[in-house]
């Protein structure tokens, strides 16, 4: 029998275990902080604690609920044991569809007009053509590039940055760091896609967000790790951004008491932008774990050196 651990130090993982258990029912299936969890055979992960790994000893797959998996390995030792991701098709359509509402919110100006309905201000924004927005896209992945497809058909002249160069159709693309401040310059709404790693924590900073033009939007749909806090708020109090959409934060749930929620510009949205349907997660789970015990290949493993 193969024991599952479901390892969450932020979030209540348990209605996994019905799907995990009906897909393979004898499957024994334990929920942290149960003891037993110690003992299983594949962690399936959101947020693990840190430094459970080592105290797994008959541990032999660590596997991510997300397509991300920077948070099952930060802070951890992961013994060289394979580390697995989901990746759901659906993932790109919610997050063109979340990156395409932060697109129009800027362009049309609608942050405007919200900030005027609360002062009952009958005002219309200046409307100007998609043409004339500039969407940077930090980030030419799977995600990445799905919404690149998409954006400069429907007027957007769009900018992708990458760390190694990329040729897609009606996209300028920059890349590297020689890139990195000229793709800055021409972007509009900056759109943060890139994977959290040792080169990415932190890039929406102050001097990220001075390369920018004065006005400029930045949109937060990759890792909260990215986002340097104060350096945002205070390129906002400054004007040299207009507004920022925030759905990703270091510390989840974002405490009450941040600073964020109440900064003037900032939209900030619980995780939403996109996430794997909870059906699709199991059936890969369960599949990477018939193919640990035949001893064939895994599905959509990661390098846990470059973190995806």
């Amino acid at each position: 029998m193969t024991r599952v651990a479901l390892l969450s130090r932020s979030a209540n993982l348990s209605y996994f275990q019905p799907l995990l258990q009906g897909l393979d029912p004898a499957l024994d299936v334990a929920v942290w902080p149960d003891p037993r969890s110690l003992e299983a055979d594949v962690a399936v992960c959101w947020n693990p604690p840190v430094g459970v790994y080592d105290d797994m000893p008959n541990l032999k797959l660590i596997h991510s609920i997300a397509a991300g998996v920077d948070n099952l390995l930060d802070g951890q030792r992961t013994r060289g044991l394979p580390v697995c991701r989901v990746v759901d098709p659906q993932l790109a359509q919610g997050m063109l569809q979340y990156v395409l509402w932060c697109v129009l919110t800027f362009h049309r100006k609608l942050d405007v007009a919200l900030a005027n309905q609360r002062q009952a201000r009958w005002q219309r924004p200046p409307q100007t053509p998609a043409s004339e927005c500039r969407v940077g896209l930090m980030g030419l992945g799977e995600l990445g590039s799905a919404i690149a497809a998409v954006l400069p058909g429907m007027g957007y002249r769009v900018n992708g940055w990458s760390r190694r160069p990329r040729l897609l159709d009606g996209v300028r693309t920059y890349a590297g760091e020689a890139g990195f401040d000229q793709f800055l310059a021409d972007t509009d709404v900056l759109i943060c896609l890139v994977p959290l790693t040792d080169a990415t924590r932190g890039i929406l900073n102050r001097e990220t967000f001075a390369a920018l033009p004065r006005g400029a939007a930045v949109v937060n749909c990759g890792r909260g790790e990215h986002l340097v806090a104060p350096d945002l708020i205070e390129a906002l109090a400054s004007g040299q951004l207009r507004g920022a959409v925030l759905d990703v934060f270091a510390h989840e749930p974002l405490a009450p008491t941040d600073p964020l929620w109440s900064t003037p510009g900032v939209i900030v949205t619980p995780h939403m932008a996109t996430m794997p349907a909870a059906a699709t997660v199991a059936e890969q789970v369960v599949a990477n774990i018939r193919r640990l015990g035949q001893g064939a290949a895994l599905a959509n493993t990661v390098d846990p050196a470059r973190g995806y």
